[in-house]
C-alpha cells in the first residue's frame, strides 16, 4: 500500500478568514480615519488587504478608495486651477469635504451603518 504525496508547498494560497463584526468595524473605521491623513493610500491597501474578509469591510473599503479617488481628481483640477481664482475654492472645498465626510463615514462604519459618500465617482465597486 502507498502513501500519497505529501501536500505541495507550492499549491494553491489558503483562504483567508473571515473577520468578526467588531473587527470588520474597526477596520472600516481605521480606513475611512487613514484617507483623512494619508489620502488614497490607507483606502488602497486597506481595499487590497481587506476586500475579501468580509462584506462590511469590503463596502467600507471600496467606498473609502472610490471617495478619496473623486478627491484626488478634485485637487488635481483644482491645482490647475489655481491660475484662475476658481481653482482656489475648488481646493478649500475639496480640503473641507475630505475632513467633513471622512469623520461622517468613520462614525458610521464605527457603529456598523453601511454608507456611501455623497458626490463620489464609483471607481471600484
Amino acid at each position: 500500500m502507498t502513501t500519497p504525496p505529501p501536500p505541495s508547498a507550492y499549491g494553491a494560497a489558503p483562504q483567508p478568514q473571515p473577520m468578526s463584526p467588531a473587527d470588520e468595524k474597526l477596520w472600516a473605521t481605521l480606513v475611512h480615519l487613514g484617507g483623512l491623513f494619508f489620502g488614497f493610500l490607507a483606502p488602497l491597501v486597506g481595499f487590497l488587504v481587506l476586500k475579501d474578509r468580509g462584506p462590511f469591510v469590503r463596502a467600507h473599503t471600496a467606498t473609502a478608495l472610490n471617495f478619496q479617488l473623486t478627491l484626488l481628481i478634485a485637487y488635481i483640477v483644482g491645482a490647475v486651477l489655481s491660475v484662475v481664482i476658481i481653482g482656489i475654492f475648488i481646493l478649500m472645498a475639496a480640503y473641507v469635504l475630505n475632513i467633513v465626510l471622512c469623520i461622517v463615514a468613520a462614525v458610521k462604519a464605527n457603529r456598523g451603518d453601511w454608507y456611501k459618500y455623497p458626490v463620489t465617482i464609483s471607481f471600484i465597486s
